[in-house]
């Protein structure tokens, strides 16, 4: 199978491909390591990397936002193999996968008989990753109830496992993500003011895929390379028509979806279907969002369009226009950060309606 660009690589007969793969000779199992995320030379990859080298050198917590899929855990082992704790643990939990009854138990961690079924001692995450990096990953999923808990361990950097009175400090950096807008969060009382302070001492923002579309042919490249090297078969290389296909696509699940998109070429011999349409199917309020709204120039042209930038401001004026100016929903609109939504609107030329406090949540006394 060529790899060459000029000449398509998936065979005419689909059948054949799988032919091939099927006929392979079986290999010892091995367990891939997880794909790096910090692909591209885009603007935006650019702009991530410089992010992360600068944040590497700091001890302080990080707040990593992005859209589901968009590469936020592999940020954070950037931040990791940059920085002074590279050789000391890399702990990760998810925050989302939490419940209220064992939540403490797999922070904090618990001695033998603290509930029914602890039949041994569990160090948790903080005491585990001792001397390294912690990642709460979906941080905006942890339960309300123990979120003032999370607080106090990470100010008094010491934890006390349930079920007993011995308290044990440790030295992590921490580090968490969310695919949420957390001061939205904050706004409706869904997360404390405080442990979103607490945690946002630094915050880097991963782009989404559609915003770093420049990039999508070189993860294509990694993905296939990585691929064909554990099947120990040809590397995949779209053609021209499927190429274009794939930079009109909005990739909503995005990297993760490129990454499952490209292995799907080689367990079903044939490349899958994108839609035709480059915008996903939406939600009821972002269907409206897209509809004539009064309030928007004469001269804009209805979504999709091709040209990125001015898509981009497209979106925030009708986002805007969508939610009466109220710019803190129209970032959760957009899936973006309030701090990104600030920038997008200056450079749109948009108005946001005045709110307390600028649409922020007070900062804790």
């Amino acid at each position: 199978m060529s790899s060459s660009a000029d000449s398509p690589v998936i065979p005419a007969a689909p059948s054949a491909f799988s032919a091939a793969l099927a006929a392979m000779p079986p290999r010892a199992p091995r367990r891939p390591s997880p794909p790096p995320r910090l692909v591209g030379s885009s603007a935006a990859a650019s702009r991530l990397e410089e992010e992360i080298a600068r944040a590497a050198h700091f001890d302080s917590c990080i707040l990593i936002a992005g859209e589901t899929g968009s590469g936020k855990e592999g940020v954070a082992r950037a931040i990791h193999a940059a920085g002074p704790r590279s050789d000391r643990p890399f702990v990760a939990i998810n925050c989302a996968a939490l419940t209220q009854t064992l939540a403490e138990s797999q922070l904090f961690g618990h001695v033998k008989g603290a509930f029914t079924g602890a039949v041994g001692t569990a160090l948790g995450v903080f005491r585990a990753g001792d001397g390294g990096v912690v990642f709460l990953d979906e941080i905006g999923e942890l339960p309300l109830e123990v979120q003032p808990k999370l607080l106090r361990v990470i100010q008094q950097r010491e934890v006390t496992p349930v079920g007993s009175t011995d308290v044990f400090p440790f030295d992590v950096q921490i580090l968490a993500a969310s695919n949420r807008n957390l001061e939205t969060e904050v706004e409706t009382g869904n997360f404390r003011a405080d442990l979103f302070y607490r945690l946002n001492t630094i915050e880097i923002d991963v782009p989404a895929l559609r915003d770093r579309a420049s990039d999508i042919p070189l993860f294509v490249r990694h993905f296939s390379t990585a691929i064909a090297e554990r099947l120990g078969h040809d590397t995949w290389s779209p053609d021209a028509e499927t190429l274009a296909r794939m930079l009109r696509y909005r990739w909503p699940g995005n990297v993760r979806q490129l990454a499952q998109f490209v292995e799907r070429v080689y367990v079903f011999g044939t490349v899958p279907e994108l839609p035709d349409d480059a915008q996903p199917a939406a939600s009821t309020e972002k269907t409206k969002a897209r509809t004539a709204i009064p309030g928007l120039a004469a001269d804009e042209s209805p979504l999709p369009v091709f040209n990125l930038e001015e898509l981009r401001r497209i979106a925030v004026r009708q986002a805007l226009a969508a939610t009466g100016g109220h710019k803190g929903r129209a970032a959760a609109l957009l899936g973006v950060h309030i701090n990104t939504m600030t920038k997008f609107v200056s450079e749109a030329g948009a108005v946001a309606r005045p709110t307390r406090g600028g649409g922020r949540p007070r900062r804790p006394r």
